[in-house]
């Protein structure tokens, strides 16, 4: 670039295009530089997603937009409601081109929400439309979209993403044919790999659904549990081990809070076999079991050398009647209250004195908490390797311009920037890999402006390296996943 003017001409700015164009967030000539040079090359690891892996194990292919687009999104869902929506044309028996249609009238009510942007980045980069989505616009998106999507698979859009490596969310008691069969494909070009996620095993305050659970963890393993709590964690160290033969080195949890409450061995023995006889127990022990629970993954974890993600803080399933009639997932959840630190404290504090805390990324969904994480994970970084305890990026409700902003800021003003992991879809949808490209704008659009400003230097090589490494490298190192074929 030879100066503001000549980047003005080079770029595009202030000429006529679309909504998503190359500068699109890009508000500097220093945005410009460090998104174009240094973060779009980058590839893709998606470390935490819930994308159906035997999609990925069969090379999906979608009948039509409407099916690869808005099925099970509950993003979507709850704007198609909140516009007035009956659920008939959301989640019930409309046909395909209906559901479309109303979400086609919905899209144009969605301005100043993500929604908007995370619409139109994904009909330009996948299907590459530019104009926008309307009642006007409908017929001619569906008829074009649906043409390009007879050559569009399951595989071809991580491929066209730049998607190196992706880790799916699987419950212990699933099989994991799918990973096997993508990991003995040479066609699958990229990593799919399990990620732990238990959380079903420690509803010790629902004995009906624990012990449900628990028959299914049997018959995936072939062995009794009865009311055995040494024979319960021996179950989950196996399956444990069984997920990192099939590549996976991380877990993830979804609690609504940190359990660490004191606990002794007779306590859990004792209150796990009542759980186990079908009995509810007080909010005290069931407390203390899913102390222990989460306890006990934790170490598992550090011996295996996993990550382990914690999400929490969410208020779950809060409309009894689309739970009633869709059950969870139903886009009926919200941010619940700010989580306790004193909790949090003692969960880490309770590993770190022993040696055994494990990599750990905590994703809060209560802005509020952001200062406290970012603070909470200073304390137990303990030099063995960078960035080892990390406040993850902006979750659920925060994975827009404001909350993914705020959560930058947490972790640049509390901790360091430069070690950050980055991005990740937490997404349903093969579409939603647009999420990193919208978050790799808002980073250099955040430190183009202070380049600018003069609060960052504008040597490119040092902040467009820190770049690169907040969109794929440190998530490399970080995670030391294996490559497609070969034993991490």
């Amino acid at each position: 670039m030879s100066g503001a003017s000549g980047a003005l001409v080079i770029y595009g700015w202030g000429m006529d295009a679309g909504l998503i164009h190359d500068n699109f967030l890009l508000d500097t000539p220093a945005a410009v530089e460090l998104y174009h040079r240094w973060a779009a090359p980058e590839p893709i690891l998606d470390f935490h997603n819930h994308l159906p892996p035997r999609d990925l194990a069969e090379d999906r292919r979608w009948e039509n937009l409407t099916r690869l687009w808005l099925a099970g999104d509950h993003y979507k869902w709850r704007v198609l409601r909140t516009n007035g929506i009956p659920e008939h044309f959301i989640t019930g028996t409309a046909s395909d081109r209906e559901k479309f249609d109303a979400f086609a009238a919905t899209v144009p009510k969605c301005l100043r929400n993500p929604m908007y942007h995370w619409c139109a980045l994904e009909l330009k980069r996948y299907f590459d439309i530019d104009i926008l989505l309307s009642p006007d616009t409908a017929s001619r998106i569906w008829d074009e979209a649906n043409e390009k999507l007879k050559s569009i698979t399951a595989r071809s859009l991580c491929r066209q993403s730049n998607v190196v490596a992706l880790c799916t969310t699987d419950d212990p008691a699933d099989a994991l044919d799918h990973h096997a069969a993508c990991a003995a494909d040479p066609a699958c070009s990229f990593g799919v790999f399990p990620a732990w996620r238990p959380d079903k095993g420690m509803a010790f305050d629902d004995p009906a659904s624990l012990n449900a659970w628990i028959a299914r963890l049997e018959s995936a393993t072939g062995r009794d549990i009865g009311d055995s709590w040494p024979a319960y964690l021996d179950v989950l160290r196996r399956r444990h081990d069984d997920f990192a033969a099939h590549g996976c080195r991380l877990s993830d949890h979804g609690n609504d809070t940190f359990y660490a409450d004191d606990f002794t061995e007779a306590e859990i023995r004792a209150d796990f076999a009542r759980v186990r006889a079908g009995q509810r127990l007080a909010p005290d022990a069931a407390g203390r079991l899913k102390s222990a629970f989460l306890h006990e993954g934790a170490l598992m974890d550090h011996a295996a050398g996993w990550t382990q993600q914690f999400h929490y803080g969410p208020l779950r399933n809060a409309s009894t009647r689309l739970f009633q009639r869709i059950g969870p997932d139903a886009g009926a959840d919200s941010i619940g209250n700010p989580g306790d630190a004193r909790s949090l404290a003692r969960f880490l504090d309770r590993l770190d004195r022993d040696d055994r805390l494990a990599r750990t990324i905590l994703y809060n969904i209560h802005p509020a908490d952001n200062e406290m994480v970012a603070a909470m994970i200073g304390n137990f970084q303990d030099g063995s390797i960078p960035g080892k305890i990390q406040i993850g990026s902006g979750w659920w409700f925060n994975d827009q311009l404001d909350g993914m902003r705020r959560q930058l800021e947490a972790v640049s003003q509390l901790g360091l920037l430069s070690r950050f992991v980055g991005m990740l879809t937490d997404s349903r949808s093969f579409l939603s890999f647009t999420r990193h490209e919208y978050f790799r704008r808002l980073l250099c659009r955040i430190l183009g402006r202070e380049i600018e400003e003069g609060l960052l230097p504008r040597d490119f090589t040092l902040v467009g390296s820190m770049t690169a490494d907040i969109c794929f490298r440190n998530a490399r190192d970080y995670f030391r996943l294996g490559t497609p074929h070969s034993t991490p």
